[in-house]
């Protein structure tokens, strides 16, 4: 009887054994990818941060030909790019599954690494009042808490608030260049009036009309008056900083002199679906796009808008669920799980695909290339929500080199809406 009972018993161990392994050995599904990609981009800068240890600890590294600036301003890069992409999925309610449990910790570090970078008797006080650069990067934070603003922005204690008013505001020091630095200067702005805070209005409506004159039309962007550049700069700040510099000035009920804000934005939102399409399209059937122009170090921040639309959930006609899920994971996988991307600490490495130190610009330090994150905001997006259950659907490119009925490219036009 008892070797019966003792049969019994190995055989019930050998079954659950056999169904844990099996149960191990389900494949990652893309969301528990993207949140491993995400999760391992922010802990060391956000746990170190919130420790007032992020300046101590962090491995920097800068270009070859580093410009001689203070390098200090590689902390504010790291923070609020980094910031600016995760900021949608921290805004996810909590939950106790093993991704909740790593967003809640990543978002109780994230509030005290922002209360942290205003605190002037912190170590990890930002470089708020000094270098012209502040100003790109301070809009990168500004950006953030414009997408996380339930959950980023208003659990501030009103010290920190009134901090954050008052170095956004100090930034009016720095003169921006002709080109897409007017965004940063209007995305700073116009999150200062979506607050209620005190703005000038003067540097929101000159962004506004000096983006429309640069449009070159069917999605792309001239990054400022003359010879337009083949880069990714579309992506990088024009199509996300313009629609949300207008959505500010709407969500502030503020008017401009000859701007709908209203009108304006619907025909803003269409260029960026626009360029989403061609980002689409540009991601190969073996999950590359093509490397040129400069800043090419953001790595997959080149495919910010085609992220923005996938969590506006405004994706075009033309692009599935499905499709753009594969595609950008796609990528993802091609980017980061072979080549050597962090350093020993943790952090990011100067390349575009590996350590590529040769491809950076003067202005390219280690914090600069968080902006690879802006890829990951369909993670604001909830596990069910069908960008993540859809069906994967085969990319334009591998339709198109397998033989596959895939659809014909044409231009957009840009007419402004008609008003209603």
């Amino acid at each position: 009887m008892k070797r019966i009972v003792w049969t019994l018993a190995a055989l019930l161990l050998l079954t659950t054994a056999a169904s844990a392994k099996k149960k191990a050995r389900q494949p990652q599904t893309d969301r528990e990818y993207w949140v491993e990609v995400a999760y391992k981009l922010a802990q060391p800068v956000l746990e170190n941060m919130a420790r007032g240890e992020l300046q101590q600890n962090m491995m920097v590294e800068v270009s070859p030909t580093w410009d001689g600036r203070n390098k200090k301003v590689t902390y504010m890069e790291c923070f609020g790019r980094l910031m600016a992409g995760i900021a949608p999925w921290l805004t996810l309610p909590d939950d106790d599954t093993a991704e909740g449990q790593q967003r809640r910790q990543l978002r109780e570090w994230a509030l005290q690494s922002y209360k942290n970078a205003v605190d002037p008797s912190s170590p990890d006080y930002l470089l708020w009042r000094k270098e012209g650069q502040t100003l790109v990067d301070a809009a990168y934070i500004a950006e953030s808490l414009i997408r996380g603003y339930d959950a980023l922005w208003k659990p501030l204690d009103e010290q920190t608030k009134q901090r954050y008013i008052a170095e956004f505001t100090q930034l009016r020091r720095v003169d921006p260049p002709y080109t897409n630095w007017l965004l940063f200067s209007s995305t700073i702005e116009s999150f200062l009036a979506k607050v209620g805070a005190p703005h000038d209005n003067y540097r929101i409506s000159m962004a506004v009309r000096k983006t429309e004159e640069w449009y070159v039309g069917d999605g792309w962007y001239s990054d400022g008056q003359g010879t337009f550049a083949f880069d990714y700069y579309s992506s990088y700040v024009f199509h996300a900083m313009y629609l949300e510099t207008l959505q500010n000035m709407i969500d502030a009920r503020q008017g401009g002199w000859g701007i709908d804000y209203k009108r304006f934005r619907q025909r803003a939102l269409r260029r960026a679906q626009k360029h989403a399409v061609v980002l689409e399209r540009f991601i190969s059937p073996e999950g590359t796009f093509p490397v040129f122009g400069r800043s090419i170090p953001y790595r997959m921040a080149t495919m910010q808008p085609l992220a923005l639309m996938a969590w506006y959930q405004t994706l075009p006609a033309e692009l599935s669920n499905g499709q753009v899920r594969r595609a950008l994971t796609k990528v993802m996988h091609r980017m980061y799980d072979h080549q050597n991307n962090f350093n020993e600490g943790g952090f990011l490495t100067i390349g575009f695909c590996g350590s590529q130190p040769g491809v950076a610009d003067w202005y390219t330090n280690n914090g600069s290339l968080y902006m690879t994150s802006l890829s990951l905001m369909p993670l604001g997006l909830p596990a069910d929500h069908p960008f993540w259950t859809d069906a994967e659907q085969p990319t334009t490119q591998e339709k198109a080199w397998g033989g596959q009925p895939f659809p014909k490219d044409h231009f957009w036009t840009d007419e402004l809406p008609a008003k209603k």
